[in-house]
């Protein structure tokens, strides 16, 4: 047996591999069971003492030398495999996009600016706040008793202190009121406008989300009764729902920022399983309502004596699923392209009470 010769050979086999299980094979037929190397040791025992030893030295080194010839070719080939695969996988970002995918506007976009569009066409104006609220702002000055349930963590989202604990003064807020407050304090009456934006509650289920999507509604003056809240709600129902004089019902509530409060029930059918607005026997609560509370008007800087008006505050994500027939609330943030190309809308289109609301 020449060494040499055996060496030379193995190591042109691992060599001449071209992809990983030809480089098994190789491997196999050198260090195996049945290998070349292993066949070659087993010999060995016919040798004389001395002749054995430098001839297992021999082809221990040779069986060395394949073993790391191996690792090195093998670490070539998935290098190579890996480079294949990327060109395979790339993308050439100079190609024009294709028709079928172009985005689509999300359902709660599309919700609120319809909500946007019909109030604006009754002359109330848009007004934003911040996400983070102290205390005052989204409960103190809304009337909340200091045991009110909603002051409670099992319900609020209140922010880490510097101590650890949470800040008792810092919450995500729990709805847009506060932006009724602030514009109370920095707006001379008449104020005609609605609150569009995020609200964040300790809840999860199927119509619950911890971060959902609200609209409030405020409008305050000298002479604003609760039959002008009703010819609003009324009106903005007809024209959301595309429905003529959806029914209406008034549930005595109770609200701290509001007396007399209202929850609003809007006429529908569930026949055949199938949900239809505006026909029915059937009601369905939609919203909360009432007449700013005369606290809430001192807190703000107004005077109840001089100054009324009412508000009102529905979810955004609620009435976008009666609109539009999506069952469960969580969907909405599933990040699923499937879901949005289904329930999407064309992009770039604005709702608008004299084209129509929905393009």
């Amino acid at each position: 047996m020449n060494v040499d010769v055996l060496k030379s050979e193995l190591l042109a086999e691992v060599s001449a591999a071209t992809d990983l299980a030809g480089l098994d094979a190789a491997r196999v037929a050198a260090l195996g069971k049945k290998g070349k190397v292993t066949a070659a040791m087993k010999g060995l025992s016919g040798l004389a003492p001395e002749e054995r030893k430098s001839a297992g030295q021999a082809l221990n080194s040779v069986k060395d030398a394949v073993a790391a010839a191996i690792e090195a070719r093998k670490a070539e080939l998935e290098e190579a495999a890996l480079e294949k695969q990327l060109q395979e996988d790339r993308l050439d970002m100079s190609l024009p996009v294709r028709p079928e995918s172009r985005g689509k506007l999300h359902p709660i976009s599309q919700t609120m600016d319809e909500v946007v569009a019909i109030f604006g066409a009754m002359g109330l104006s848009v007004r934003e706040g911040p996400n983070i609220e102290d205390d005052f702002h989204n409960f103190g000055a809304l009337n909340f008793a200091e045991e009110h349930p909603a002051r409670q963590m099992m319900d609020t989202f209140y922010l880490q202190g510097e101590d650890g604990r949470a800040d008792q003064n810092k919450v995500l807020r729990t709805h847009t009121s506060p932006v009724q407050v602030r514009t109370m304090q920095t707006e001379k009456p008449p104020i005609r406008i609605i609150a569009p934006g995020r609200t964040y509650r300790s809840d999860y289920d199927a119509t619950h989300t911890p971060m959902f999507h609200q609209v409030e509604g405020l409008v305050i003056d000298t002479d604003i009764t609760f039959g002008h809240l009703k010819g609003c709600l009324q009106e903005f129902c007809d024209a959301y729902f595309e429905v003529d004089h959806v029914p209406l019902r008034f549930r005595p509530s109770y609200f701290p920022f509001t007396e007399p409060s209202a929850e609003v029930d809007i006429g529908c059918s569930r026949k055949g399983g199938e949900l239809k607005i505006g026909e029915g026997d059937d009601w369905m609560e939609i919203l909360g309502c009432g007449m700013v509370h005369p606290n809430v008007l001192t807190n703000c800087g107004l005077d109840p004596e001089e100054y009324q008006g009412f508000a009102f505050g529905m979810g955004i994500e609620r009435i976008a699923m009666l609109k539009y027939g999506i069952p469960d609330l969580r969907t909405f943030y599933d990040a699923d392209i499937r879901w949005l190309k289904h329930y999407g809308f064309a992009p770039l289109e604005a709702a608008s009470l004299e084209r129509g609301l929905t393009p």
